[in-house]
């Protein structure tokens, strides 16, 4: 089997083959997610905080087309993060205009794009911060066991969902892994290109990990030498023996097992759970290498998601209406694909 082949084979499922089979994204509209930065403009500074809706548009576009239009370089725009291109999304921007007027916003040249709001804010938007994305989405043209779906549906709401990496970030036809093997072997890649094929070295091992630990029935559950991670936040802690008060945060989702993102030095984790992501790192010594030699830190990342408000409901008997919010960083796919196959 080939790398490509290998990085789209599925990964295994929380419970079991989902019930239903769907399309997802039949249109733009049904596939609509709403930023949330979790905090409120000031009111006053250089920097413009815009309110933005596209369709179907690029979001390093829209920050280009963003900073064409009100004539300054686009290193003066700022996003909170990437949004799908295939959806409607709403999402904020900063545009610094160091002492120029705004512009008027309305008559902003593309039809795709809308500012639907604008105020002013200190400071310059950066990549990451953000609190999470609210999702709604339309399954269409749906079919299977629609009480098993139901079943699965209150299984997510109340368990979560493995916390995998989406397909987005492995590329087309899952080829990132492998340009990011060649990268490593000493083929040049573009500076913009490498940081994109370092987070997918990095994600194949954590989704490598993760799917071991879902054969395991361990992805919501501490296996010996566990390393938590706290909900909310990219703090960790342990190990520690596993105990009445762990238990107790675990089932309340305040904090969830953890996996690499590989990077110097060893893994924190011990026992069962550090021997098994030694053995996948073993298996991937060329993508650790490479994140070595690239001077990555380990890092962590949740192995549970927890989709929060999951609501759902029938249109009719072949449509299907979702909708949750995830904290960023997440994917809203890995929710779906454990209800739907397309």
């Amino acid at each position: 089997m080939s790398e490509s082949e290998l990085a789209q084979a599925p990964l295994p499922w929380a419970y079991g083959i989902p019930p239903l089979t769907a399309l997802m994204r039949s249109t733009p509209e049904d596939f609509v997610v709403e930023e949330i930065l979790g905090y409120d403009a000031e009111g006053a500074g250089e920097h413009a905080l815009l309110w933005v809706e596209k369709r179907g548009a690029n979001t390093d576009w829209v920050a280009r087309e963003l900073a064409k239009f009100a004539g300054v370089s686009q290193v003066a725009v700022g996003y909170a993060g990437m949004k799908d291109r295939h959806a409607v999304t709403r999402q904020t921007f900063s545009v610094q205009l160091a002492g120029k007027p705004d512009p008027d916003w309305s008559t902003f040249p593309h039809a795709e794009v809308k500012v639907l709001a604008a105020t002013r804010h200190s400071r310059k938007l950066k990549r990451g911060a953000l609190r999470g994305n609210r999702f709604v989405l339309v399954l269409r043209d749906v079919q299977g066991d629609r009480a098993a779906a139901e079943q699965v549906l209150m299984q997510i709401a109340a368990r979560g969902v493995p916390n995998y990496y989406g397909e987005q970030r492995f590329g087309r036809e899952g080829g990132n892994v492998a340009q990011a093997r060649a990268m490593f072997a000493g083929r040049r890649v573009e500076r913009d290109k490498r940081s994109f094929l370092l987070s997918a070295a990095r994600s194949h091992i954590f989704n490598s990990v993760l799917a071991a630990r879902v054969e395991r029935d361990a992805w919501d559950r501490p296996l010996d030498g566990e390393i938590w991670s706290l909900a909310g936040s990219r703090s960790w802690f342990g190990p520690e023996p596993f105990s009445e008060v762990l238990a107790e945060r675990l089932a309340r989702a305040d904090i969830h097992p953890s996996g690499p993102l590989w990077g110097q030095g060893e893994p924190p984790t011990q026992g069962e759970a550090g021997a098994l992501e030694r053995e996948i790192g073993a298996a991937n010594g060329d993508l650790v290498a490479g994140l070595v030699s690239a001077r990555m830190d380990q890092e962590r990342r949740p192995l549970r998601l927890m989709p929060k408000d999951l609501r759902w409901h029938w249109r009719d008997d072949a449509a299907l209406e979702l909708s949750f919010e995830l904290p960023a960083g997440a994917y809203a796919t890995v929710v779906v694909r454990e209800l739907a196959q397309s």
